[in-house]
This record gives structure tokens, sequence and C-alpha cells, in this order.
């Protein structure tokens, strides 16, 4: 069964078309600056390489018939025909009263519109993606691997806001959790060697889960995406009142959103782009804000990482996942040095010049501390295939 992978951001397309359930990657590509006249395409197969640059593609339509194009086209193509493709899926972020893997029917769509208002970056570039594959493909099932799902286990305790309860009851207002497909992996990766694990995928939008014999406990996304430790352009967890102090003095909601959703976070502290190779280079140059955004990123990783070894009960390992938390020597350092009082016994060697998954803590430590690779795409794939074999796609 062969199974498309599209990963939908705001300018960007990401595709991986798999063999299930061999798990074997066929082709793949990339389409960048979405919406310009000077987009990046970029697919591999085992054939060779495409690398076209100063492309026009106004839209996703134009971006995913790239690669649809490349799939059947030429000595680089691996199809015969778009027929073969038995199911598109989606790392789908929410949608009102679906929080697992879903056939992405006319109900599970209107879901997502509902709360397109709680995640707007993130379920509009999908909404449109969806709808150009029912438009190119109409006869091809499309699946939703909702980011929720994995937190469906979290105790109601830790999901309820602290608002008026008819809130909760009445417009769905609960802790959802997301990072599902990465904190998920991550359960699965270490869940044979340790019971109480705390998964910190850190990248661009970030977030940390308390996971207890392979399943979610807790996550420090809210609501919504906005909150948790901070993101790269969004503020993460800030005092409610600052948005009225605000408009009382003078600024517009509209000033306030974007000072919280997109100039906030690392970006908002440093001065840098947010981007963590930025703030780095920034530090490397003296930079006092950039060093404090790297400090305060470590706090609120390390408070996170207090509050859910109390909840689940002490720790046995914490893993780092994602961009920053694969790549940033330093940032993992400092985090690692925080929880020295809790038995870590950092290895240098291997935090700070190992590669690929590895263990960056010594034998002796009595919390061991890992670097996995993200792998959200096997997950996403997974469970496509699964529910297509359910409902014989």
């Amino acid at each position: 069964m062969k199974i498309l992978i599209c990963n939908a951001g705001s300018t960007s397309l990401k595709f991986k078309l798999w063999e299930m359930p061999e798990y074997a990657v066929l082709a793949e590509g990339r389409v960048e600056r979405v919406g310009s006249e000077n987009a990046i395409f970029s697919y591999s197969s085992p054939a060779g390489k495409i690398h076209r640059e100063n492309l026009s593609v106004p839209d996703y339509t134009a971006g995913i018939q790239l690669f649809l194009d490349a799939l059947t086209g030429g000595e680089l193509g691996v199809l015969s025909n778009l027929e073969e493709i038995s199911a598109v899926g989606y790392k789908t972020v929410l949608s009102k009263d679906h929080y697992g893997v879903h056939i992405l029917t006319e109900d599970v769509l209107e879901g997502m519109r509902a709360f397109y208002t709680v995640a707007p970056a993130h379920n509009g570039p999908y909404l449109e993606a969806i709808s150009v594959f029912q438009r190119l493909l109409p006869e091809v099932r499309q699946v939703g691997v909702f980011e929720t799902a994995f937190h469906q286990t979290i105790p109601m305790e830790r999901r309820v806001f602290p608002i008026p309860y008819e809130w909760t009851e009445k417009y769905g207002i609960l802790r959802m959790g997301y990072h599902g497909a990465s904190h998920g992996y991550i359960a699965e990766r270490l869940g044979k060697q340790h019971r109480r694990i705390i998964s910190c995928h850190l990248g661009g939008s970030a977030s940390l889960c308390a996971i207890l014999d392979g399943k979610s406990m807790d996550n420090s996304f809210g609501f919504s995406l906005q909150m948790g430790i901070p993101h790269a352009s969004r503020t993460g967890d800030v005092d409610v009142y600052i948005v009225p102090f605000l408009l009382a003095q003078g600024l517009s909601i509209d000033e306030i959103y974007e000072g919280l959703g997109k100039n906030g976070g690392l970006k908002g502290i440093s001065g840098t782009s947010g981007d963590m190779r930025d703030i780095e280079a920034a530090i490397e140059n003296g930079s006092a804000r950039a060093e404090l955004a790297l400090k305060v990123l470590a706090t609120h990783i390390l408070r996170y990482i207090g509050a859910y070894s109390m909840e689940i009960g002490g720790l046995d390992a914490v893993a780092f996942t994602g961009g920053i938390g694969e790549n940033c020597v330093r940032l993992r350092r400092m985090v690692l040095h925080g929880m020295a009082h809790l038995g870590v016994e950092v290895d240098p060697e291997a935090n700070e010049h190992g590669s690929g998954e590895r263990r960056v803590t010594l034998d002796s430590s009595k919390v061991a501390a890992y670097v996995i690779p993200a792998n959200e795409e096997f997950m996403v794939v997974r469970e496509t295939y699964r529910i297509c074999k359910e409902n014989n796609c």
C-alpha cells in the first residue's frame, strides 16, 4: 500500500511517499516559499534528485501539483499513475470533538474549522492542503492523525482550567496537548527501559510531556499552542492580565496578538529571528539579550521537569528531541546541569560531540538523558496505514 504523508506549513509543503507495511520511503519532496515568485522545489527518489529555484508557486495547488508531477514523471518518477496512492495522511492538529485518528469526513473537517481560531497557523494550512488533495485526488482517502491523540490519557484534573465550569462545558475549553506524534514516539523508544519519562520536544514550537508507563500524563501546551515553555516567536505562559493592561496603555488587540504570537518568545527576548542558530551566534558575539533568552528557555524547561517529576512519582529518563533538542548542546548542558540535584551525571563527550540517537548521561547517573531524533512522520504513516486497513482503503 502506498501512502503519501503531507506536512503543511504557512509557506511550505513537505511530502513523503511510503510503501507500507514495509516502511520504505519511495520519494520525498519539499516546496518552500509557497505563495511567491521565487519558490524552491526539491525532490528525491532512489533514481536521483531535483532542485529548482525561483519558481512561481502562487498557492498550495501549484505546490502539490509539482510533487505529484514528479512522482509520475521522467526517470525520477516512482509511480506509473496517481491511482497507486491509497491514502494521504496529515499530522493534523486540532478538530472539535475529534481527538484521535480519523478519516477526514466533512464532520471532522467542520471540527477543524470550528477550532480554527485556536490554532490558526496550523488548521488553516492543513484545511487548504486537504482541500487541494480532495480536488486533485478525489478517490483517495484523506486521514488526519491529530496531535491531540496521544494526550487523551491525561487525567481530567490536569486538563481542566480553573475557569467558570460552564465555559468548559459549553465551549470545550480544556488542556488539549499537542506534539502527540513526537511524544508518542519517545514513549515507544524509551518505554521498554523506563517507566517515568519526560519528553522535551524543542523546536520552533516546543513542549514537554510527562509520560508514565507509555501514556501521556500531562503536556505543557494548553487549549491553544500558545501556552507552555517559550517558543521561537510565541510567548508561551504569560499572565493573561497583560492583555487588558496593554489595551489600557493604548495598544490595539491586533498589536497585542502580534506581540504574543509572532514577536514574542525567544525572538522577543533575544532581538534575533528566534531561530536558535541565530541566538547562539548572537551569544558568541556578546549579546546579553540572546543569553537571557536561552536562560529563560532553560528555566521554563526545568520548571516543567520539576512539576512533572512530581506528577508521575519521580523520574527515570528525560529525552531531548526536535531541532533545538537535538542540536543545541548549550541548552542541553544548562538543563542537565540544573538537574544535578536529581543525580544527573552528564557524559560531556556524548552530549557535546555525539550524533544521532544516544544516551548523554553516564551509566552511573540516577536519571538517564537521551537525544532522540524526531520521527513524527513514522507515527503518522503507521496510524494512517492502520486506519486504512480497518476501513479497506
